[in-house]
């Protein structure tokens, strides 16, 4: 069983700059990915981010492109999500997500149905 806790949400003016954390155990904890979604009110969780566990490489939803940036440090099981120039439009309650891993190499997943884990969230709230 895989373990998510995010943390460093809160409330921000608009143009502000947030970091997210995402702190990851469990037994064999091995991902070969780790994403970010968020869900705002009254909508469906969408994308916001995808990271390779092993090299690195990085896949974004077109909004947050430019702005936000997910990293890891494997050695903390942690991922990050740096998120600059937010907008009033940023704010949900961001949620990071991983899954087993698969043996085949493919390409970054960017729907919530390819995750099986997920943390319990972290709100981010921008004024404008």
């Amino acid at each position: 069983q895989v373990q998510l806790v995010e943390s460093g949400g809160g409330l921000v003016q608009a143009g502000a700059s947030l970091r997210l954390s995402c702190a990851a155990s469990g037994r064999t904890f091995e991902p070969d990915v780790m994403g970010w979604f968020r869900q705002a009110v009254g909508k469906e969780r969408e994308f916001v981010a995808a990271v390779r566990w092993s090299i690195g490489s990085a896949v974004y939803e077109d909004s947050v492109k430019g702005r936000f940036t997910i990293s890891r440090d494997t050695a903390k099981n942690t991922v990050y999500l740096q998120m600059n120039s937010l907008k009033a439009e940023d704010t949900a309650v961001y949620y990071c997500a991983t899954r087993q891993p698969k043996l085949a190499l493919m390409p970054l997943p960017t729907h919530k149905s390819d995750y099986e884990f997920w943390g319990q969230g972290t709100q981010v709230t921008v004024s404008s």
